[in-house]
Order: C-alpha cells, then sequence, then structure tokens
C-alpha cells in the first residue's frame, strides 16, 4: 500500500508540474505531463515501481491520440456528412432496425384514422468491420531519448493504415453487387484505351448516371459522386475548364461540383468484372478489369464507429530482444441502409486485339 501511494503521489506530481510547463511554453497540458514523466524516470525520480504503472498510462495515452486520429481522418471526405450512428453500436454490433427507415407520407389526406404503418424491417444484427494492424516492434535503444515523439509517429503510421483500409472496405459495402432495377451498374461507352482495352467515361456516361438516380427518384440534394482515378482521367480530357478546377479544388479527393453531383476521387474503388459483377474485397484485377466510379445519396448511408483498442507489450517483459510491441484493433461500418438509391459506373471493355486498327 505503501508503494501504491508513493507511486501515485510521484506520477500526480510529474502530471502537474510538466502539464505546467507545457503550458508556459505552447505545449499541450498532456504532452507535457507525459514528458516530465519520461524525464523522472530517466533520471531516476520515480520509484522503480512505477514501470509496473507506466504501461498503463501509457496505453491510455496513446489509445486516446488514436482515436483522435482516426475521428479526425473522416474529416472532409467522401464519408464525412454521412449519418452517424455510433451511438447505437453494442459491443461493436449495430442492428439494422435501429438505424431507421422513413414512413410514408399523406397528402392533404381526408381519411381518418390515419393508417398505421409499422417500420418492422427484420431485426438483422450486424458487425462492425474489424480491423488490426501488424504489430510493430520498438526497441529500447529507440525510445531512449524520444519516447514520446517516436510513439507519436508509430501511431500515426498505424492510424493512416487503419483509415486507408477502412474508405475502401466502406466503399466496397456501398457499391452494388450487381445490376438490379434498385442498384444499377452502367458501363463507360467512350473511346477504347488501346493498351487495356478500356472505355472511357463520356460526358454521357455521367449524365445516363444522373438519369438513373433519377429514375430512382433519388432526392437531388445530397447526391455524391466518387470517382476512380480512371475516370478522373477521363474527365481531365473533357475541357481545360474542368482541369483547371480540378488543379484548385482536389483537396482531400473533394473534386468538384457536377451535374448535381458532389465530386470526389478515391484510389481504392471495387473491381467488377467484365459481367458487371463487383468482385470480392481484396481481389486483384484480371484482363479486362477495372475499378468503379460510384454515386449515392448521403441520407441512404450510414457509417459506425466502435471501439479502438490499443496492444502493448513492454521490453522488460523480452529480455533477449529488449524491445516493446504495439498495434491496435478498431472496429467501424459504413454501409447503405437500403439498396435503392445508388449506382455504379464501371468500365467497358473491348479485347485490346478487337480494337481497329489507327
Amino acid at each position: 500500500m505503501k508503494k501504491f501511494i508513493v507511486i501515485a503521489m510521484a506520477l500526480m506530481l510529474n502530471c502537474v508540474s510538466g502539464a505546467f510547463l507545457g503550458a508556459t511554453v505552447g505545449l499541450e497540458p498532456i504532452v507535457g505531463a507525459v514528458g516530465m514523466n519520461l524525464v523522472a524516470v530517466a533520471a531516476g525520480f520515480m520509484p522503480a515501481d512505477y514501470s509496473i504503472l507506466r504501461a498503463g498510462v501509457y496505453r491510455e495515452i496513446w489509445t486516446g491520440e488514436m482515436v483522435k486520429k482516426l475521428r479526425g481522418g473522416l474529416a472532409a471526405t467522401w464519408l464525412d456528412g454521412i449519418p452517424d450512428m455510433s451511438s447505437l453500436v453494442d459491443n461493436d454490433v449495430i442492428h439494422l432496425v435501429d438505424v431507421g427507415v422513413d414512413p410514408d407520407v399523406l397528402v392533404n389526406n381526408t381519411t381518418y384514422p390515419i393508417p398505421e404503418q409499422a417500420l418492422n424491417d427484420d431485426d438483422i444484427p450486424v458487425g462492425l468491420d474489424k480491423f488490426q494492424t501488424k504489430v510493430t516492434p520498438i526497441t529500447d535503444d529507440e525510445l531512449h531519448a524520444l519516447s514520446y515523439d517516436k510513439m507519436a509517429r508509430v501511431i500515426e503510421s498505424h492510424g493512416n493504415a487503419i483509415n486507408d483500409t477502412k474508405f475502401a472496405k466502406a466503399a466496397h459495402s456501398i457499391c452494388a453487387a450487381a445490376n438490379t432495377a434498385t442498384t444499377p451498374v452502367l458501363s463507360t461507352s467512350g473511346a477504347v484505351v488501346a493498351e487495356t482495352g478500356r472505355k472511357r467515361m463520356t460526358r454521357q456516361d455521367l449524365i445516363d448516371l444522373k438519369a438513373a438516380l433519377d429514375k430512382l427518384k433519388v432526392p437531388a440534394e445530397g447526391r455524391r459522386l466518387v470517382l476512380c482515378p480512371d475516370h478522373v482521367n477521363d474527365m481531365l480530357g473533357w475541357s481545360e475548364a474542368f482541369e483547371h478546377q480540378y488543379a484548385l479544388d482536389n483537396a482531400n479527393g473533394k473534386i468538384a461540383r457536377l451535374y448535381g453531383f458532389d465530386i470526389y476521387e478515391f484510389a481504392a474503388n471495387p473491381l467488377y468484372t467484365t459481367a458487371g459483377a463487383k468482385k470480392a474485397y481484396g481481389a486483384t484485377a484480371s484482363a479486362g478489369e477495372f475499378q468503379c466510379s460510384f454515386a449515392f445519396y448521403t441520407n441512404r448511408i450510414f457509417k459506425a464507429t466502435g471501439s479502438t483498442k490499443m496492444y502493448h507489450r513492454l521490453a522488460e517483459t523480452d529480455p533477449e530482444k529488449q524491445r516493446s510491441t504495439i498495434n491496435f484493433r478498431h472496429y467501424f461500418i459504413a454501409m447503405p441502409k437500403k439498396a435503392d438509391a445508388g449506382a455504379v459506373l464501371m468500365s467497358g471493355y473491348t479485347a485490346p486485339a478487337e480494337v481497329p486498327a489507327g
């Protein structure tokens, strides 16, 4: 008990003094608090038992930094502004019935009582996608002088990797599996790229995509189009005006607003077969298979964030290699509430051998 009191008092004193000193030089209080404790450990001003407590303190701080990184990664992207249902997540599972559907609306009704309409979609529990980073080893030699800076870089790297992967998984989940009356999958119809056989996207293709959403009675406000790099490059050939706009507005993947779409660019859109079927997540492209572009109505998509956990093993438990190890697990999902307000534009294909000479 006495040892615990000594540890707690030393830790508290270092946190308070570190936070104060950090603030005087313009640092965040948490940075000063952590820094002072690191100095204390290096200088031997903390009890030896502090190493037992250190893992828990660091894990809490670093997990918090990772959560901030992952939340910030959604801002100003094509997932920004999509309804967030994170509050409905329970144990990293969300129930589709809780996500909500819209009731029918009566206009100038004169019949009473008003008919009942139960919003009783099947209660389907959906587990959030689980994203786990591979383990990063960090030797004591690396941590000796710059432990906080080193960990900040590791957290940033793991956070970037998780964000990149969950965006790719979200794009795959939002895109239709195949062409149906409520999930149209259209093909581009432009000139054929001789090297690949891919048909370029034309203005008419984009107009046809708009018409497909019009047919589904998708509201004009809130339409979003996420273009793959191939289709962005096709558009750059349309006019100098679009090329200029792309150069000015290409921040965080957002390009422009055109034909009623807020247009974004994303480099990891799903692949489609020549028959118009979406390939499995993580699949590689065969001949004639290219990334698609996809459009959706923001209010028909939802996203939800679950738990984030850090796994950390101290070097003290690894005498042979004298290194700590770290990785993260994060839960997230983005998917349609109902598959009736989106469309896909895949690239048409003509085998290169069939392309006319000249």
